[in-house]
């Protein structure tokens, strides 16, 4: 699919967002009701009763996307001012997908020196707030965002996720679940090898020891994080292991599961060789990813493997697309106050499911332009395109919450 600047910058011009009007506003009837004096008594209704703010007004099916712009996926640290386009792009995804109003909300000089000052940025989040049915923390960087999340949970009544921490984490998790079906290998025997220590891996690996796993390698720039080493921080260090292995290279020996989060082209073909038999390999770094998957299959010959990116033109996209839409979907239609761990197991496993069902609808078949799609090792997680997943996915976070 070949992408030209000018149709990009095209679609772009002035941004991908609109605000339309939920009710005609063509009569002096229209205006009283929509603005003075009809306001007047809804306003002294939410007074009155503050829970009613959910009932009469757009607070509770809309989201506010807040980002300081220091970690953008493959761009880094660009500042808030030039993260918007990123954001508004989330804000499109909300509204197609989980049928959610969302704002973009970027957050300028919170930083000083490169270093973000977490009580100017959370005061500033909570005083924004009240208009919102929940927040998605979005590109702020390790470790700073770990703090954020977990000091606007606890200090707001409604529903905060860091997509980057949680997103991605939930998506490899149901890849994983049919990863094992499909290899009849066991979550707790998996040799997991994570490339990439900030905030997508650390939450990667305490998703999938949740679930059971054991052995988890986790590496960072300086390589495999050990015990022995002493420059690791508090996020990382739940993380390290005893181990001799330093490298990639050592740590993928007999390896079950690769997963990256880490930069392109970091995975060679002799790595993967030195994988266990029927490997799995997501390299989600983008747009460039770890390895490409016309590499694995050179290197893998006739024996089987699971291969999974982050990009759409190949199989088996791990993308937040499958996540947040819906999560958030179903955490406001319970009037969750946050999203707990359960509710995140809960979309992870119907993620799974969904992929194993037989069924395939035609939305997903023509948006891929392929007939034969089939739960395998080429689709191991569902579409984005798929019309089932409001419905499947948000019913089950709103049923995990009610629990």
């Amino acid at each position: 699919m070949e992408l030209t600047k000018e149709e990009i910058f095209e679609a772009h011009e002035n941004g991908k967002l609109n605000i339309e009007l939920k009710n005609p506003l063509d009569t002096q009837k229209d205006l009283s009701i929509c603005y003075t004096p009809g306001v007047a008594k809804v306003c002294e209704e939410i007074v009155n009763n503050p829970d009613s703010i959910n009932t009469y007004t757009n607070k509770n099916n809309t989201v506010a996307i807040v980002t300081d712009g220091s970690a953008v996926l493959g761009l880094g640290n660009i500042g808030a001012r030039a993260s918007i386009p990123v954001m508004e792009g989330k804000a499109a995804l909300f509204r197609k997908f989980g049928k959610i109003n969302s704002w973009p909300v970027p957050i300028e000089n919170v930083r000083k020196d490169g270093i973000l000052d977490v009580e100017k940025f959370i005061e500033i989040v909570k005083s924004i707030a009240l208009m919102y049915g929940g927040i998605n923390l979005e590109d702020i960087k390790a470790p700073e965002c770990f703090e954020i999340e977990d000091r606007l949970e606890k200090e707001l009544d409604i529903p905060v996720f860091h997509d980057d921490q949680w997103g991605t984490a939930i998506i490899v998790l149901a890849a994983i679940k049919n990863y094992c079906i499909l290899s009849g290998k066991y979550i707790g025997d998996l040799k997991i090898v994570i490339n990439g220590a900030g905030a997508a891996g650390i939450r990667i690996a305490d998703m999938l020891k949740n679930d059971g796993a054991k052995n988890i390698l986790m590496i960072d720039s300086k390589g495999v994080i050990s015990k022995k080493r002493k420059d690791i921080n508090e996020f990382k260090i739940r993380h390290a292991i005893e181990t001799e292995k330093i490298t990639l290279g050592e740590a993928l020996g007999l390896a079950d599961v690769f997963i990256g989060v880490s930069k392109g082209n970091v995975l060679s073909k002799d790595m993967i060789k030195k994988m266990n038999h029927y490997p799995a390999i997501f390299a989600m770094a983008n747009p460039t990813p770890e390895i490409y998957p016309e590499d694995v299959l050179e290197a893998m010959g006739e024996n089987p493997f699971i291969m999974g990116t982050g990009r759409s033109d190949y199989p088996n996209q791990i993308n937040n697309v499958l996540g947040f839409p819906y999560i958030f979907r179903g955490a406001l239609d319970a009037k969750a106050k946050k999203i707990t761990m359960k509710m995140k197991i809960a979309a992870s496993e119907a993620l799974a499911e969904l992929a194993r069902d037989e069924y395939i609808p035609e939305e997903v078949k023509k948006a891929h332009n392929i007939d034969n799609f089939k739960f395998g090792n080429k689709y191991i997680i569902p579409s984005p395109f798929d019309p089932r997943l409001i419905d499947v996915v948000a019913n089950a976070v709103k049923k995990a919450s009610k629990e």
